[in-house]
């Protein structure tokens, strides 16, 4: 697997195969049916940063669009159930589960957004975890934008992974 700034320039290493890429060079989904089911499971954050004031009103349940944060879980929720529908030659999976945590970030300027997706099937679920976060986020956005129009989203990251024939994957920085 290649990491950040990696180069193809050594001459032992190739570009990677890519997946969704056929032997003419075409976008194509990938075929999943012969793949073995197993459990699977993908965790991902993202970041909202804010004013202090901002996050004092969502704390203490004072936001004037009311509890973002519930309305936010609840569309990270939806977003990871409907993510093959939003992101082309993605797998309607069946998701056994979806949890969403928000907390304040470590740094006391923003939110941070956790979400875990799972299923047993033949595919990963990195996808719906990723866009459960960058969902919640925008709705956490949307519903804050009136009295904060300066916040920053990101970053958004894929924490780990588990499950599949590329085994376990977590995050080391």
């Amino acid at each position: 697997m290649l990491g950040p700034g990696a180069r193809f320039e050594d001459e032992e290493m190739s570009a990677p195969q890519l997946s969704h890429l056929n032997a003419a060079g075409e976008v194509h989904m990938v075929e999943v049916g012969d793949r073995p089911a197993t459990a699977r499971e993908a965790q991902a954050e993202g970041f909202i940063s804010m004013e202090p004031v901002t996050l004092a009103l969502v704390l203490e349940g004072r936001a004037p669009k009311g509890d973002v944060l519930a309305v936010a879980r609840v569309a990270a929720i939806q977003a990871a159930k409907r993510t093959w529908e939003l992101i082309p030659l993605c797998h309607p999976i069946a998701l056994s589960g979806v949890s969403v945590e928000l907390e304040p970030a470590a740094d006391g300027f923003g939110l941070r957004l956790l979400a875990t997706a799972r299923t047993i099937g033949p595919t990963g679920v990195e996808m719906e975890a990723l866009t459960a976060v960058q969902v919640g986020l925008l709705t956490l956005y949307d519903m804050l934008k009136a009295v904060d129009p300066a916040m920053t989203i990101g970053p958004v990251r894929l924490l780990r992974k588990s499950g599949g024939r590329s085994g376990d994957w977590q995050r080391h920085d």
